[in-house]
């Protein structure tokens, strides 16, 4: 069972792994590519979803576009390196794009929106199952300090483009984004 994570929690989480990441050039600061690190954290070790562990979907404004959430309002992306093939965001660029993990072998629940069809896990190393829509697997953002905030958005950190999930099954990649290898482009 999942607890909520009080928000100044999650500033301090968001700030040791920014404090981390600027040590050990994480996030690509320094000219190399995050997936240059060798070293990996099993998913466990990952900070995992912030409530019961459940996808519904809201309304965000910022992006004009209906979009899934875990069950505590925090949005979810995926990673264009993924392509629907498995999680390929560990190590540090865990620390700072937690996937959304279950026990292994259960799933989470769904809410209205939410094409109970469409989601799925996969079981990379480490014991729990990371979450999946459309063969995508999810992920939230320690930047994402509180429910509804979408800061992850199109920008291209660790590797790769993250966007927002949308409900059909499909990253919303706005005009101008580096195009998902099988994802089309989102109108908005």
């Amino acid at each position: 069972m999942h607890v909520e994570v009080p928000k100044r929690r999650r500033w301090r989480q968001f700030a040791a792994i920014v404090t981390a990441a600027g040590a050990g050039c994480a996030l690509a600061a320094c000219g190399k590519p995050a997936s240059a690190a060798k070293a990996t954290v099993p998913v466990s070790q990952a900070r995992t979803a912030i409530a019961p562990v459940a996808l519904k979907t809201v309304y965000l404004a910022a992006v004009r576009s209906k979009v899934l959430v875990d069950g505590a309002g925090y949005s979810l992306y995926v990673f264009g390196p993924d392509r629907r093939r498995g999680v390929t965001c560990t190590a540090t660029c865990a620390l700072s794009w937690p996937p959304l993990t279950v026990p292994a072998g259960t799933r989470p629940s769904t809410g209205p929106g939410v094409e109970a069809a469409l989601v799925g896990a996969t079981s990379p190393s480490g014991g729990a199952d990371v979450v999946t829509y459309d063969g995508w697997p999810l992920y939230t953002y320690v930047a994402d300090v509180s429910p509804g905030m979408d800061s992850g958005q199109g920008i291209n950190l660790n590797g790769g483009p993250w966007y927002l999930m949308r409900p059909d099954g499909e990253p919303l990649v706005p005009a101008g984004q580096p195009q998902l290898l099988g994802a089309p482009r989102s109108s908005r």
